[in-house]
């Protein structure tokens, strides 16, 4: 949702330096451009001031200070200069989104409907209850701090289900729950009584489970319900629940661990993985013989980057790390506690725990929770909590004899799919009304008919249409209030106006400028010609790093090193013959390396050939092979590709900003531009 409005913050810049480094005193005022003084003119739509005119089109003050608001801070650009420029940057911007409509792109329909998809996004937060919301977050939170056990017995029922059938369910759940009043078994009524398919394997049984895991009236029900006690029936879209809480306890919170990885990969032949196998049982061994867990994981790790810090990972929760890595790390019950070798998808571990702790603070969590509570069944209330605010604001009314007289007239052809709406063509009383807006029922009859589709011979037409009455008034409420958005919050006018520029302005820019750069192979090639001194490689080393686990290993290893080049024999094939009696005598890294890459070919002679041993401060020893020194040279095209059609990018619209310039013409009312501070 946000890539737009990032794509105009970083367009408003693009091109230019930041704003401490620009050129002083530059004028804003193109060669084609306008000063203008004359009385202070407003827009027809709004009543807000104009600020420009740009190629005809007018653009408000109240529109430029929003973007700049937003994009600067008084502490870092409080300055007058600080303003001229961004208006330079802002003139730019909409010199670029009027050659986009002068171009048609706002006329197209996949413009349309990306806008329309951005607005439904926007309009969430003015179509939602804040308040509500918040108590549901915190609510969530709290809920997270325990984990329950619970069992259930669920009678179903379907979510459209008619109120006699709804009665008779209930009553049923009723007459079970007096049966374990009585202190009958509940695993021995959950087996013969749960629709719950599970109910048989489990007698009801649910596990431990805690917030934002089951739906939200049932979850309210486990944790409402006192440890060994029933609940009363408990109405879900699935249907009445009976709810037994078992245990309730702390939630388990964090783990924080260590772990040495073994890489496997799936296209691994049995030959690699039994080796694989072999070294972390290897690995396991010296572990519990009382070798320094970090310093083997910095040896022999293929998770380089926990590798250097003695295989530690930051610390995780439920649903961050893969299944199997998560069911050890949270088995493991005291500090320093080593789980034997596992397989996850990634290959083997070893895991060793270091600290657990509770779950994150409320602050840390909340962003989290906001977006799972939008997601969760919960959101209902908060849904609600609107409907009732909008109801209220514009004297909603609603007449349900209107109703059942459209009902009466749905017959059992809805079921196939086939019923004809035209019985209730004379239908034209009001069903609901909403301010000045009046629904009436052959509009609700039409609605029918064109989302009606087969249903089961055994479904209720009036639990049917009943329920899609409810959907229908929800939405038309939902669009009174959506379609007001503009007028009633002049923020979101304005956000919608920056997200409509956003999309033109990202098109014509592709247009121009990052899929041109991309496909003009022939401009490309000519830029890089022009300026490929600017691409360099400095001096490298192609060179490979041998790790041996002693200094007789390191020997053996250096003289099949020596001898490798003149019998043609690969570096892999050096590391096999060391490592046939242990996967862990010898380690080899190839590559091709620039100073900084490599903290060990930084440290050697930069010359063919190879270097004296040296000893790690875990007892390893390493020596380099030299294969060749490259000298400094330009960079490909293909070596350095990205880099240079960022360069090319930036020329092309360089280029093209100037082009509209001289095609449009800019005026600036400064009487309106000096007030703004």
């Amino acid at each position: 949702m946000l890539i737009r409005n990032i794509l105009l913050v970083f367009s408003l810049v693009s091109g230019s330096v930041a704003f401490g480094q620009m050129q002083k005193n530059k004028s804003v005022v193109t060669a084609k451009s306008k000063v203008a003084q004359p009385e202070v003119a407003v827009a027809k739509d709004t009543g807000e001031a104009v600020l420009l005119i740009v190629g005809g089109d007018p653009v408000t003050k109240e529109e430029f200070e929003a973007i700049y608001r937003k994009n600067n801070t008084k502490e870092t650009n409080s300055s007058k200069e600080a303003l001229e420029e961004y208006l330079q940057l802002f003139i730019n911007f909409k010199l670029k989104v009027k050659a986009a409509k002068d171009a048609g792109k706002d006329t197209v329909n996949a413009f349309k409907n990306e806008l329309k998809g951005y607005r439904r996004q926007l309009a969430q937060p003015y179509l939602t209850d804040k308040e509500v919301n918040e108590q549901l977050i915190e609510e969530a939170y709290n809920r997270m701090k325990t984990d329950v056990r619970a069992s259930h017995i669920l009678i179903s029922l379907g979510a459209d289900a008619l109120p006699k059938d709804t009665l008779a369910a209930y009553k049923k759940a009723l007459s079970v729950r007096e049966k374990l009043m009585k202190g009958e078994d509940f695993e021995t009524l959950a087996r013969k009584y749960s629709e719950d398919p599970s109910a048989q394997q489990n007698g009801g049984d649910l596990g431990y489970f805690t917030s934002m895991m089951m739906v939200y009236p049932f979850e309210n029900a486990a944790y409402n319900t006192t440890k060994g006690e029933v609940s009363m029936p408990i109405r879900t879209r699935f249907g009445y629940h009976i709810v037994k809480v078992n245990d309730i306890r702390q939630a388990q919170g964090q783990v924080r661990v260590a772990h040495i990885m073994v890489k496997v990969n799936e296209k691994d032949n049995d030959t690699t993985a039994a080796k694989a196998e072999t070294k972390i049982n290897e690995i396991y061994k010296r572990v519990q013989e009382g070798e320094d867990f970090s310093l083997l994981a910095s040896q022999f790790s293929d998770d380089r980057t926990s590798g250097k810090n003695g295989g530690q990972l930051p610390w995780f929760g439920t649903g961050k790390m893969v299944p199997e890595f998560e069911k050890v790390a949270f088995s493991l019950k005291e500090e320093n506690e080593l789980s034997k070798p596992f397989k996850s998808a990634y290959g083997w571990h070893i895991v060793k725990l270091l600290e657990k702790k509770g779950i994150p603070s409320f602050d840390e969590m909340k962003v989290e929770l906001k977006q799972k509570v939008s997601k969760d069944s919960r959101s209902e209330v908060s849904k609600e909590a609107v409907l009732d605010r909008i109801k209220k604001e514009n004297n909603f009314k609603e007449d349900t004899k209107a109703l059942e007289q459209v009902i009466a007239k749905v017959d059992t052809s809805f079921l196939s799919g086939t019923w004809d709406s035209s019985v209730a063509d004379k239908l034209v009383k009001p069903l609901f009304s909403l301010g000045n807006e009046v629904t009436p029922q052959d509009e609700f009859a039409k609605y029918l008919a064109q989302n009606q589709s087969k249903q089961s011979k055994s479904s209720s037409v009036e639990a049917l249409v009943r329920k899609s009455y409810e959907y229908f008034k929800e939405q038309k409420i939902i669009a009174f209030e959506d379609s007001r958005l503009e007028e009633k919050y002049p923020e979101f006018r304005l956000l919608m106006q920056e997200y409509r520029d956003g999309i033109l302005l990202f098109e014509i820019t592709d247009e121009n400028v990052w899929s041109k750069a991309l496909k003009d192979t022939a401009g490309l090639e000519q830029f890089y010609e022009q300026n490929k001194f600017n691409y360099m490689w400095g001096k490298r080393a192609d060179v490979v790093i041998y790790k041996a686990s002693d200094e007789k290993i390191a020997k053996s290893a250096r003289k099949l090193v020596a001898k490798r080049a003149k019998k043609n024999v690969s570096s892999e094939d050096v590391v096999s013959k060391i490592n046939k009696t242990s996967q862990l005598n010898l380690q080899a890294e190839k590559g091709l390396f620039s100073k900084g890459d490599n903290e060990i070919v930084d440290g050697i002679n930069w010359e063919k050939g190879i270097s004296e041993n040296k000893v790690n401060s875990d007892g390893t020893v390493y020596f380099v092979e030299v294969v060749e020194i490259m000298e400094p040279m330009p960079k490909t095209i293909a070596e350095a590709r990205g880099l240079i059609t960022a360069d090319y990018q930036n020329f092309l619209e360089k280029e093209w900003i100037t082009e509209l310039k001289k095609k449009y013409d800019v005026t600036v009312n400064r009487k309106v531009f000096e007030t703004i501070k």
